[in-house]
C-alpha cells in the first residue's frame, strides 16, 4: 500500500491515498481555520471505520437483515509527547429487522479482536472497550 502526503500551506496537508482518494487534513494556523481532521482524528475515524465495515460484513454473511451501523468513539490520550491513545469506547448503534442480539455482540468481538486492524494497533497503547445498541426497523 502506498500513500501520499503533500505539504500546501500553513499547517493544511492533502494526503492521497494508492486508490487516488484525496483529504484535507491539519491544524489550525494562526487566525486560519482548520482545513480537517487532525492526523490522531483521522486515525481515530480510521478506527471507527475499519470496525463499522468488518461489523456490516460480518452481519450480512449471516443473514442477518442489517440496515445501518454507526460506531461512536470516544476516546483519551497520553499528557505527554507522544500523545499516543490510551482509551477508546467504542458505542456502536446498530439498525435492523429483528438482528439477534448475540449475534450483532460476536460480529463487534470479532472485528476489534481479529479482523479489524486499526483497532488490534490502537489496542498495542489504548484499551479499548465498547457497548451497543440495536435500533428495530420495519421490515423491507
Amino acid at each position: 500500500m502506498k500513500a501520499r502526503v503533500t505539504w500546501v500551506q500553513d499547517r493544511t496537508f492533502i494526503g492521497t491515498a494508492e486508490s487516488g482518494h484525496s483529504i484535507a487534513f491539519g491544524g489550525a494556523h494562526g487566525d486560519s481555520a482548520k482545513p480537517g481532521p487532525s492526523p490522531m482524528e483521522l486515525l481515530l475515524l480510521g478506527t471507527g471505520g475499519c470496525s463499522a465495515f468488518d461489523v456490516v460484513m460480518i452481519l450480512e454473511k449471516g443473514r442477518e437483515q442489517v440496515e445501518d451501523v454507526i460506531v461512536e468513539l470516544d476516546a483519551d490520550r497520553a499528557e505527554t509527547e507522544p500523545k499516543v491513545y490510551t482509551r477508546i469506547h467504542m458505542h456502536f448503534i446498530v439498525k435492523g429487522h429483528a438482528l439477534k442480539p448475540e449475534k450483532v455482540e460476536r460480529a463487534i468481538q470479532l472485528s476489534i479482536e481479529k479482523y479489524c486492524s486499526a483497532s488490534a494497533m490502537m489496542a498495542a497503547t489504548a484499551t479499548l472497550t465498547h457497548d451497543f445498541e440495536i435500533v428495530e426497523t420495519t421490515p423491507a
